[in-house]
């Protein structure tokens, strides 16, 4: 049988039969997400799905072509109502950012335009190349640094800590098994760490153990004495230390550890600084706050989220090395098919040298497209408004009799809870579950929830351009009602 026999319909592809049908319906399309952003205090933040919506994502796969009108309607009535939410106002559940129009458009033009950004002498390579020495800049490292985007906060972090592990290995990973490391190695972070750090020493193989958690103070920070005491009794153990993981901005309370001294002594004990900035690097472009994250340039890798307060749409993350080098040949392995030429499309820059990614979406477009529009300025007003909401969120909570601050504001998440007089801490928590569920379901307001220290409270993070005072206002209001009510 030759191929016209096996392929009869030689012409059959994923275009479009009818593109004058499909420009009219993509019209409807960009008609209909304007309407998503532009009319979202209209709708809940959030709310329950039917079970019989639900149902309709377990049907059998589609063998026959439907028409794209028809998919499309779906979406309409049983996908878009019932998102995360995190684009409204008040949405504060998870630090995730409130999303960007603009570069919403940038992701369909990425996607249109199609590259693999694992690198090639194209314009895509090169914008890539140039967000990431502005990002670079925004950070405060120094022109030679190295940098790379990837899908987000965790594989940034992944980036950075196998860069350290590899340093401070004394072999040669790209060739030597972890077995053939003269001494064990330790990482250290604060008790509050994210958990994409244990994930990350699964995946160094390390193991969960070699992650020490250092004892925070009063504030939720990484408590210096702790830490000088477990690298000391790691090195009488025959351990080496390698690596102290810093946090600008924890998941919980959004604390920063004390980055100065953590640089200073990393320095003068020959440590790797990892910085997870995935929260609060980008304070940085807030003049009047970027003093909280002074020192984060010091350190010897950095991990950040630009769909977080650059609110970028998913995906987008990076990871800034102090030192190319390192940065480079921690990634780099050779190929035969990925052979450089000096003319073509294989003589651009390989990307891929710097990632564990050798396929790469154009995720580099909307962070161009959005700091193009907007100016790094706008952004670190929006994230100083942020702060300053957390703030006032934190007074108002104070001024209140039945509100209980459960922790410091740390940059702009305020932790708290309703606390009628007399209850335990286990009646405490059903009342503050019980007060947070009904905020959700109601599609008020979307806070999340959190345990400080034993104190379980309602924790509000805000990463939302689009968040207003009277928002967080309505927020504490309906806090108090509904707990009175329920206490009574």
């Amino acid at each position: 049988m030759n191929v016209r026999e096996a392929f009869p319909v030689e012409t059959e592809s994923l275009d479009p039969s009818d593109w004058t049908a499909t420009a009219e319906l993509a019209h409807d399309m960009v008609d209909f997400a304007i309407g998503q952003v532009r009319d979202v205090r209209e709708r809940p933040v959030w709310q329950p799905m039917p079970e019989q919506v639900r149902q309709r994502f377990g049907s059998a796969l589609p063998r026959e072509p439907q028409p794209l009108a028809e998919i499309f309607a779906d979406m309409q009535q049983n996908l878009f109502p019932y998102a995360m939410g995190n684009k409204h106002p008040r949405f504060w559940s998870w630090y995730m950012g409130s999303g960007s129009f603009t570069g919403a458009l940038a992701d369909f033009l990425a996607a249109i335009e199609a590259s693999n950004l694992g690198g090639g002498d194209t314009a895509a390579t090169l914008v890539d190349q140039q967000v990431t020495r502005w990002i670079i800049e925004m950070t405060g490292f120094p022109d030679g640094a190295s940098a790379a985007l990837v899908n987000g906060g965790s594989m940034a972090n992944i980036v950075g800590l196998t860069a350290a592990r590899n340093a401070m290995a004394g072999v040669d990973l790209h060739q030597d098994g972890l077995t053939d490391m003269p001494q064990p190695l330790a990482f250290y972070a604060s008790d509050q760490v994210h958990s994409c750090h244990m994930k990350a020493m699964n995946l160094l193989g390390l193991g969960a153990k070699a992650l020490r958690k250092v004892q925070s103070d009063e504030a939720y920070r990484m408590d210096l004495g702790a830490l000088r005491t477990a690298v000391e009794d790691d090195r009488a153990r025959g351990i080496r230390p390698a690596c102290v993981i810093a946090t600008a901005g924890t998941t919980n309370s959004g604390a920063i550890d004390p980055l100065p001294a953590i640089a200073d002594y990393c320095r003068a004990e020959g440590l790797w600084m990892h910085v997870d900035g995935c929260i609060g690097a980008l304070v940085a472009l807030a003049p009047a706050y970027r003093h909280l994250v002074a020192g984060m340039e010091r350190a010897n890798s950095l991990a950040l989220d630009l769909h977080k307060w650059l609110h970028a749409p998913f995906d987008v993350g990076c990871a800034v090395l102090h030192d190319r080098g390192v940065h480079y040949r921690t990634f780099t392995e050779s190929a035969e098919y990925l052979t450089a030429t000096t003319r073509g499309i294989a003589a651009g820059a390989f990307l891929y040298d710097y990632t564990l990614e050798t396929t790469r979406s154009f995720r580099a477009l909307k962070v161009w497209m959005m700091l193009r529009q907007h100016g790094a300025d706008t952004f670190g007003r929006l994230i100083a408004r942020n702060i300053e909401q957390a703030g006032e969120l934190a007074r108002r909570v104070a001024a209140e009799p039945e509100l209980e601050l459960v922790a410091p504001a740390g940059l702009s998440i305020v932790c708290f809870r309703h606390r009628p007089a007399g209850m335990s801490e286990e009646q405490l928590q059903a009342h503050n579950t019980e007060i947070l569920l009904r905020l959700q379901e109601s599609g008020v307001a979307a806070p999340s929830a959190t345990t400080m220290r034993g104190r379980y409270c309602l924790r509000v993070a805000i990463c939302n351009h689009r968040t207003e005072s009277a928002d967080l206002d309505l927020l504490v209001d309906e806090v108090l009602r509904l707990g009175s009510a329920l206490a009574a």
